[in-house]
Protein backbone atom coordinates (compact mmCIF):
# COMPACT_ATOMS: atom_id res chain seq x y z
CA UNK A 1 0.00 0.00 0.00
CA UNK A 2 1.09 3.25 -0.47
CA UNK A 3 1.91 5.67 2.16
CA UNK A 4 2.09 9.66 2.55
CA UNK A 5 4.73 11.58 4.91
CA UNK A 6 4.59 9.90 8.21
CA UNK A 7 5.43 13.36 10.20
CA UNK A 8 1.92 12.44 11.83
CA UNK A 9 4.12 9.94 14.18
CA UNK A 10 5.10 12.63 16.40
CA UNK A 11 8.57 13.50 15.86
CA UNK A 12 7.58 16.75 16.36
CA UNK A 13 9.07 19.38 18.69
CA UNK A 14 6.85 21.70 20.64
CA UNK A 15 8.39 25.14 18.88
CA UNK A 16 6.95 28.50 18.52
CA UNK A 17 8.98 31.34 17.00
CA UNK A 18 8.48 34.48 18.50
CA UNK A 19 9.83 36.89 15.70
CA UNK A 20 8.26 37.48 12.20
CA UNK A 21 9.31 34.41 9.66
CA UNK A 22 9.38 35.35 5.92
CA UNK A 23 8.71 32.33 4.42
CA UNK A 24 8.37 31.72 0.59
CA UNK A 25 4.91 31.95 -0.56
CA UNK A 26 4.31 30.38 -4.52
CA UNK A 27 0.62 29.87 -6.34
CA UNK A 28 -1.34 31.93 -3.48
CA UNK A 29 -0.72 29.75 -0.02
CA UNK A 30 -0.24 26.34 -1.18
CA UNK A 31 3.52 26.06 -1.05
CA UNK A 32 4.55 27.68 2.80
CA UNK A 33 8.35 27.22 4.25
CA UNK A 34 8.67 27.64 7.48
CA UNK A 35 6.94 26.95 10.89
CA UNK A 36 3.29 28.67 10.11
CA UNK A 37 1.80 25.56 8.46
CA UNK A 38 4.39 22.45 10.01
CA UNK A 39 5.85 22.87 13.61
CA UNK A 40 8.68 20.36 12.88
CA UNK A 41 12.39 21.99 13.28
CA UNK A 42 14.52 19.08 11.28
CA UNK A 43 14.33 17.30 8.26
CA UNK A 44 17.05 15.17 8.48
CA UNK A 45 19.26 13.33 5.94
CA UNK A 46 18.93 9.71 5.15
CA UNK A 47 21.71 7.82 7.25
CA UNK A 48 23.21 4.91 6.58
CA UNK A 49 22.17 3.94 9.95
CA UNK A 50 18.00 4.46 10.17
CA UNK A 51 18.08 4.44 13.83
CA UNK A 52 20.64 7.67 13.94
CA UNK A 53 19.52 11.03 14.00
CA UNK A 54 21.40 14.27 13.19
CA UNK A 55 20.61 16.04 16.68
CA UNK A 56 23.76 18.90 15.97
CA UNK A 57 20.72 20.82 13.69
CA UNK A 58 18.39 20.87 15.82
CA UNK A 59 19.60 23.48 18.67
CA UNK A 60 18.79 26.89 16.43
CA UNK A 61 17.28 28.62 19.05
CA UNK A 62 16.11 26.70 22.70
CA UNK A 63 15.90 30.02 24.63
CA UNK A 64 12.12 30.79 22.91
CA UNK A 65 11.58 26.88 22.95
CA UNK A 66 12.21 26.52 26.69
CA UNK A 67 10.10 29.54 27.34
CA UNK A 68 6.50 28.04 25.46
CA UNK A 69 7.29 24.59 27.22
CA UNK A 70 7.07 25.70 30.31
CA UNK A 71 4.10 28.27 29.44
CA UNK A 72 2.37 24.78 28.03
CA UNK A 73 1.85 23.15 31.38
CA UNK A 74 -1.00 22.26 33.10
CA UNK A 75 -0.91 24.90 35.88
CA UNK A 76 -1.73 22.41 38.50
CA UNK A 77 -0.44 18.99 38.31
CA UNK A 78 1.56 18.20 35.17
CA UNK A 79 0.60 15.34 32.75
CA UNK A 80 3.10 13.24 33.55
CA UNK A 81 2.02 13.27 37.86
CA UNK A 82 -1.68 12.51 36.50
CA UNK A 83 -0.37 9.79 33.98
CA UNK A 84 1.85 8.22 36.41
CA UNK A 85 -0.87 8.20 39.01
CA UNK A 86 -3.59 6.83 36.34
CA UNK A 87 -1.24 3.99 35.81
CA UNK A 88 -0.70 3.19 39.02
CA UNK A 89 -3.97 2.74 39.56
CA UNK A 90 -5.14 1.07 36.65
CA UNK A 91 -7.39 4.24 35.80
CA UNK A 92 -6.41 3.38 31.83
CA UNK A 93 -9.07 2.33 28.91
CA UNK A 94 -7.48 -1.21 27.94
CA UNK A 95 -8.63 -4.16 28.75
CA UNK A 96 -5.17 -5.25 28.28
CA UNK A 97 -2.50 -2.98 28.88
CA UNK A 98 0.21 -1.86 26.14
CA UNK A 99 3.04 -4.82 25.89
CA UNK A 100 6.67 -4.11 27.94
CA UNK A 101 9.78 -5.20 27.29
CA UNK A 102 12.85 -4.46 28.72
CA UNK A 103 15.31 -6.32 26.03
CA UNK A 104 16.53 -5.35 22.67
CA UNK A 105 18.67 -7.64 20.55
CA UNK A 106 19.99 -6.19 17.38
CA UNK A 107 20.53 -8.76 14.27
CA UNK A 108 20.26 -9.57 11.34
CA UNK A 109 18.20 -12.36 9.19
CA UNK A 110 19.36 -14.14 6.81
CA UNK A 111 18.71 -11.86 3.80
CA UNK A 112 20.89 -9.37 5.90
CA UNK A 113 17.91 -7.10 6.77
CA UNK A 114 18.12 -5.81 10.18
CA UNK A 115 16.05 -7.10 12.99
CA UNK A 116 15.24 -5.56 16.15
CA UNK A 117 13.76 -8.72 18.54
CA UNK A 118 11.13 -10.42 16.13
CA UNK A 119 10.19 -7.50 14.08
CA UNK A 120 12.43 -7.01 10.50
CA UNK A 121 13.54 -3.74 9.03
CA UNK A 122 11.90 -3.04 5.71
CA UNK A 123 12.30 1.11 5.12
CA UNK A 124 12.70 4.36 6.96
CA UNK A 125 8.69 6.08 6.47
CA UNK A 126 9.53 9.13 8.70
CA UNK A 127 12.34 11.55 10.47
CA UNK A 128 11.91 14.23 12.66
CA UNK A 129 13.11 16.28 15.85
CA UNK A 130 13.87 13.14 18.27
CA UNK A 131 13.88 10.31 16.17
CA UNK A 132 12.86 8.27 12.95
CA UNK A 133 10.00 6.00 11.96
CA UNK A 134 10.77 2.81 10.74
CA UNK A 135 8.45 0.33 9.07
CA UNK A 136 9.08 -3.42 10.33
CA UNK A 137 7.27 -6.63 9.80
CA UNK A 138 6.55 -9.19 12.83
CA UNK A 139 8.47 -12.33 11.90
CA UNK A 140 5.33 -13.65 14.70
CA UNK A 141 2.36 -12.34 13.51
CA UNK A 142 3.69 -11.07 9.67
CA UNK A 143 1.88 -7.63 10.54
CA UNK A 144 3.45 -4.60 9.64
CA UNK A 145 4.30 -2.29 12.51
CA UNK A 146 5.76 1.40 12.44
CA UNK A 147 8.62 1.39 14.86
CA UNK A 148 9.75 4.99 16.46
CA UNK A 149 13.06 4.66 17.79
CA UNK A 150 14.93 6.98 20.09
CA UNK A 151 18.82 7.13 21.54
CA UNK A 152 17.85 8.12 24.99
CA UNK A 153 20.81 9.50 25.68
CA UNK A 154 20.35 12.22 23.18
CA UNK A 155 16.81 12.55 24.41
CA UNK A 156 18.17 13.29 28.11
CA UNK A 157 20.70 15.73 26.56
CA UNK A 158 18.00 17.93 24.90
CA UNK A 159 16.69 20.28 27.23
CA UNK A 160 13.12 21.12 26.72
CA UNK A 161 12.46 23.30 29.92
CA UNK A 162 14.47 24.55 33.20
CA UNK A 163 13.66 20.98 34.57
CA UNK A 164 12.64 18.90 31.52
CA UNK A 165 14.54 16.65 28.66
CA UNK A 166 12.91 15.75 25.56
CA UNK A 167 12.66 12.68 27.62
CA UNK A 168 9.94 13.73 29.30
CA UNK A 169 7.83 14.73 26.09
CA UNK A 170 8.36 11.32 24.76
CA UNK A 171 7.78 9.73 28.20
CA UNK A 172 4.40 11.97 28.44
CA UNK A 173 3.45 10.39 24.82
CA UNK A 174 4.26 6.84 25.82
CA UNK A 175 2.11 7.56 28.87
CA UNK A 176 -0.75 9.10 27.22
CA UNK A 177 -0.91 6.28 24.91
CA UNK A 178 -0.76 3.27 27.07
CA UNK A 179 -3.97 4.78 28.43
CA UNK A 180 -5.85 4.97 24.88
CA UNK A 181 -7.84 2.26 23.52
CA UNK A 182 -10.49 3.98 20.49
CA UNK A 183 -10.74 2.99 16.80
CA UNK A 184 -10.00 6.26 15.55
CA UNK A 185 -6.86 6.40 17.54
CA UNK A 186 -3.51 5.35 16.86
CA UNK A 187 -3.23 2.16 18.83
CA UNK A 188 0.53 1.68 20.91
CA UNK A 189 1.61 -2.00 20.54
CA UNK A 190 4.86 -2.12 22.48
CA UNK A 191 7.36 -0.41 24.51
CA UNK A 192 10.83 -1.49 23.91
CA UNK A 193 12.87 -0.44 26.44
CA UNK A 194 16.26 -2.30 27.51
CA UNK A 195 17.96 -0.36 30.47
CA UNK A 196 21.34 -1.55 29.54
CA UNK A 197 21.21 -0.16 26.04
CA UNK A 198 20.60 3.19 24.59
CA UNK A 199 17.57 2.01 22.55
CA UNK A 200 14.26 2.90 23.02
CA UNK A 201 11.79 1.94 20.90
CA UNK A 202 7.66 2.52 20.26
CA UNK A 203 6.00 -0.28 17.98
CA UNK A 204 2.99 1.68 17.03
CA UNK A 205 -0.15 0.40 14.44
CA UNK A 206 0.78 0.56 10.95
CA UNK A 207 -1.87 2.55 9.06
CA UNK A 208 -0.97 2.43 5.15
CA UNK A 209 -3.45 4.60 4.10
CA UNK A 210 -3.14 8.13 2.22
CA UNK A 211 -3.46 11.50 4.35
CA UNK A 212 -6.60 13.38 4.49
CA UNK A 213 -4.47 16.16 3.20
CA UNK A 214 -1.47 15.73 0.96
CA UNK A 215 1.50 18.46 0.87
CA UNK A 216 1.48 21.36 1.58
CA UNK A 217 -1.11 23.06 0.05
CA UNK A 218 -3.31 20.67 -2.32
CA UNK A 219 -5.03 22.44 -5.13
CA UNK A 220 -8.63 21.24 -4.01
CA UNK A 221 -10.51 19.45 -1.43
CA UNK A 222 -11.57 16.01 -0.94
CA UNK A 223 -15.52 16.63 -1.70
CA UNK A 224 -18.38 16.96 0.65
CA UNK A 225 -18.96 13.33 1.29
CA UNK A 226 -15.45 12.06 1.63
CA UNK A 227 -15.45 14.90 3.93
CA UNK A 228 -18.31 14.46 6.11
CA UNK A 229 -16.81 10.82 6.79
CA UNK A 230 -13.87 11.82 7.82
CA UNK A 231 -14.99 14.46 10.28
CA UNK A 232 -17.38 12.02 11.60
CA UNK A 233 -14.61 9.80 12.52
CA UNK A 234 -11.81 12.64 13.84
CA UNK A 235 -14.88 14.10 16.14
CA UNK A 236 -15.85 10.66 17.60
CA UNK A 237 -11.97 10.26 18.48
CA UNK A 238 -11.52 13.82 19.63
CA UNK A 239 -14.79 13.38 21.59
CA UNK A 240 -13.12 10.26 23.48
CA UNK A 241 -9.80 11.80 24.29
CA UNK A 242 -11.54 15.27 25.80
CA UNK A 243 -14.06 12.68 27.83
CA UNK A 244 -11.01 11.46 29.23
CA UNK A 245 -9.37 14.83 29.93
CA UNK A 246 -7.10 14.73 27.51
CA UNK A 247 -6.26 17.49 25.08
CA UNK A 248 -4.49 16.49 21.69
CA UNK A 249 -3.02 19.99 21.34
CA UNK A 250 -2.06 19.69 17.02
CA UNK A 251 -5.04 18.51 15.21
CA UNK A 252 -4.19 19.28 11.33
CA UNK A 253 -4.18 17.02 8.09
CA UNK A 254 -0.88 15.98 8.77
CA UNK A 255 -1.56 14.03 11.87
CA UNK A 256 -4.76 12.29 10.54
CA UNK A 257 -3.86 9.31 9.08
CA UNK A 258 -6.16 6.98 6.55
CA UNK A 259 -6.35 3.54 6.74
CA UNK A 260 -6.77 0.84 3.04
CA UNK A 261 -10.66 1.19 4.23
CA UNK A 262 -10.77 4.74 4.67
CA UNK A 263 -10.99 5.03 8.63
CA UNK A 264 -9.16 8.05 9.64
CA UNK A 265 -7.02 7.84 13.23
CA UNK A 266 -5.60 10.84 15.15
CA UNK A 267 -1.84 10.79 15.44
CA UNK A 268 0.96 12.35 16.86
CA UNK A 269 0.51 12.90 20.95
CA UNK A 270 3.77 14.69 21.47
CA UNK A 271 2.01 17.85 22.56
CA UNK A 272 -0.88 16.58 23.99
CA UNK A 273 -1.60 17.30 27.39
CA UNK A 274 -3.74 15.80 30.25
CA UNK A 275 -5.86 17.17 32.96
CA UNK A 276 -7.02 15.87 36.59
CA UNK A 277 -10.81 17.48 35.82
CA UNK A 278 -12.64 19.65 33.70
CA UNK A 279 -9.94 22.44 34.26
CA UNK A 280 -8.86 22.46 30.68
CA UNK A 281 -6.76 25.78 30.87
CA UNK A 282 -3.19 26.17 29.25
CA UNK A 283 -1.46 29.14 27.98
CA UNK A 284 0.86 29.13 24.93
CA UNK A 285 0.12 26.72 22.07
CA UNK A 286 2.96 24.44 20.75
CA UNK A 287 0.90 23.46 17.61
CA UNK A 288 1.24 24.68 14.07
CA UNK A 289 0.56 27.91 13.50
CA UNK A 290 -2.25 28.08 11.14
CA UNK A 291 -4.50 25.75 13.27
CA UNK A 292 -3.94 28.23 16.08
CA UNK A 293 -7.30 29.04 17.56
CA UNK A 294 -7.93 33.17 18.53
CA UNK A 295 -7.89 33.15 22.19
CA UNK A 296 -4.19 31.42 21.44
CA UNK A 297 -2.72 34.32 19.51
CA UNK A 298 -3.13 36.43 21.81
CA UNK A 299 -0.87 35.27 24.95
CA UNK A 300 -3.67 34.73 27.24
CA UNK A 301 -4.98 31.80 28.76
CA UNK A 302 -7.74 29.44 27.53
CA UNK A 303 -9.51 25.93 27.44
CA UNK A 304 -7.21 23.59 25.47
CA UNK A 305 -10.54 21.82 24.68
CA UNK A 306 -11.85 24.21 22.62
CA UNK A 307 -8.54 25.50 20.57
CA UNK A 308 -9.07 21.39 19.61
CA UNK A 309 -12.24 22.14 18.49
CA UNK A 310 -10.85 25.02 16.23
CA UNK A 311 -8.04 23.22 14.90
CA UNK A 312 -11.04 20.68 13.53
CA UNK A 313 -12.85 23.79 12.15
CA UNK A 314 -9.61 24.80 10.20
CA UNK A 315 -9.43 21.57 9.26
CA UNK A 316 -12.57 20.91 7.50
CA UNK A 317 -11.83 23.94 6.16
CA UNK A 318 -9.01 22.48 4.31
CA UNK A 319 -10.80 19.32 3.14
CA UNK A 320 -13.53 21.12 1.36
CA UNK A 321 -11.64 24.11 0.09
CA UNK A 322 -7.91 23.03 -0.41
CA UNK A 323 -6.81 25.58 1.53
CA UNK A 324 -6.00 26.80 4.86
CA UNK A 325 -8.86 30.07 6.09
CA UNK A 326 -5.79 32.04 7.78
CA UNK A 327 -2.36 32.45 6.06
CA UNK A 328 -0.19 35.66 6.44
CA UNK A 329 3.18 36.17 5.08
CA UNK A 330 4.69 36.04 8.31
CA UNK A 331 3.53 34.70 11.83
CA UNK A 332 2.47 37.71 13.42
CA UNK A 333 0.45 38.29 10.39
CA UNK A 334 -1.00 34.84 10.23
CA UNK A 335 -1.94 35.56 13.67
CA UNK A 336 -3.57 38.81 13.01
CA UNK A 337 -5.56 37.01 10.23
CA UNK A 338 -6.75 34.33 13.11
CA UNK A 339 -7.77 37.21 15.47
CA UNK A 340 -9.52 39.35 13.45
CA UNK A 341 -10.52 37.77 9.78
CA UNK A 342 -13.78 36.13 8.69
CA UNK A 343 -13.30 33.17 6.91
CA UNK A 344 -13.93 32.86 3.03
CA UNK A 345 -16.74 31.16 2.30
CA UNK A 346 -18.58 30.99 -1.36
CA UNK A 347 -22.42 32.33 -1.48
CA UNK A 348 -23.34 28.93 -3.43
CA UNK A 349 -21.98 26.50 -0.80
CA UNK A 350 -24.35 24.10 0.88
CA UNK A 351 -25.94 26.15 3.45
CA UNK A 352 -25.53 23.25 6.40
CA UNK A 353 -22.03 23.42 5.89
CA UNK A 354 -21.25 26.79 6.02
CA UNK A 355 -23.37 26.78 9.10
CA UNK A 356 -21.23 24.03 10.32
CA UNK A 357 -17.68 25.70 9.49
CA UNK A 358 -18.95 29.08 10.96
CA UNK A 359 -19.87 27.48 14.45
CA UNK A 360 -16.70 26.03 14.41
CA UNK A 361 -14.39 28.67 13.39
CA UNK A 362 -16.08 30.90 15.72
CA UNK A 363 -13.47 33.53 17.43
CA UNK A 364 -15.32 33.76 20.83
CA UNK A 365 -14.31 30.22 22.54
CA UNK A 366 -17.63 30.66 24.43
CA UNK A 367 -19.78 30.59 21.49
CA UNK A 368 -17.84 27.77 19.22
CA UNK A 369 -19.69 24.93 18.77
CA UNK A 370 -18.56 21.98 21.21
CA UNK A 371 -17.71 18.47 19.48
CA UNK A 372 -21.04 17.12 21.33
CA UNK A 373 -23.03 19.95 18.78
CA UNK A 374 -21.18 18.69 16.05
CA UNK A 375 -21.97 15.00 16.12
CA UNK A 376 -25.54 16.07 16.16
CA UNK A 377 -25.23 18.58 13.23
CA UNK A 378 -27.50 18.31 10.82
CA UNK A 379 -24.53 18.38 7.66
CA UNK A 380 -22.64 16.15 9.90
CA UNK A 381 -25.58 13.75 10.42
CA UNK A 382 -26.23 13.26 6.85
CA UNK A 383 -27.57 9.88 6.10
CA UNK A 384 -25.62 8.08 8.54
CA UNK A 385 -27.58 9.63 11.57
CA UNK A 386 -25.86 11.67 14.78
CA UNK A 387 -22.40 10.37 16.16
CA UNK A 388 -22.54 8.17 18.57
CA UNK A 389 -20.20 8.07 21.83
CA UNK A 390 -18.20 5.31 21.56
CA UNK A 391 -18.37 2.70 24.57
CA UNK A 392 -15.02 2.58 25.91
CA UNK A 393 -13.42 -0.52 27.99
CA UNK A 394 -13.58 2.44 31.16
CA UNK A 395 -17.12 3.43 30.86
CA UNK A 396 -18.34 -0.51 29.89
CA UNK A 397 -15.90 -1.32 33.49
CA UNK A 398 -17.79 2.05 35.41
CA UNK A 399 -21.25 1.03 33.89
CA UNK A 400 -20.62 -2.93 35.08
CA UNK A 401 -19.56 -1.68 38.95
CA UNK A 402 -23.23 0.50 39.09
CA UNK A 403 -24.78 -2.50 37.89
CA UNK A 404 -23.04 -4.54 40.43
CA UNK A 405 -23.88 -1.97 43.63
CA UNK A 406 -20.29 -0.92 43.77
CA UNK A 407 -19.92 1.83 45.85
CA UNK A 408 -19.67 5.57 45.08
CA UNK A 409 -16.60 5.67 46.26
CA UNK A 410 -15.26 3.23 44.05
CA UNK A 411 -17.69 4.74 40.98
CA UNK A 412 -16.02 7.85 41.45
CA UNK A 413 -12.32 6.95 42.28
CA UNK A 414 -12.43 4.81 38.66
CA UNK A 415 -13.84 7.83 36.84
CA UNK A 416 -11.15 10.16 38.02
Amino acid sequence: MEMGCCGCFGFSFAKKQKKNISPRVEAGNHVLQGLLINHEAVEEEEEEDDDEVDYNSYCDNMTDNEKDHEEFVNPAKNSQEILVYRMENGLICREFPVKETYKVVRSEDDNGNKMVNEYRRECKIGSGSYGKVVLYRSQVDGKHYAIKAFHKSHLLKLRVAPSETAMTDVLREVLIMKMLNHPNIVNLIEVINDPNTDHFYMVLEYVEGKWVFEGAGPSSGVGENVTRRYLRDIVSGLIYLHSHNIVHGDIKPDNLLITATGTVKIADFSVSQVFEDENDMLRRSPGTPVFTAPECCLGKSYHGKTADTWAVGVTLYCMIFGKYPFLGDTLQDTYDKIVNDIAFLPEDMNPLLKNLIEGLLCKDPMQRLTLEAVASHAWVVGEDGPILEYLCWCRRNRLQRKESGGSQRDIISHIN
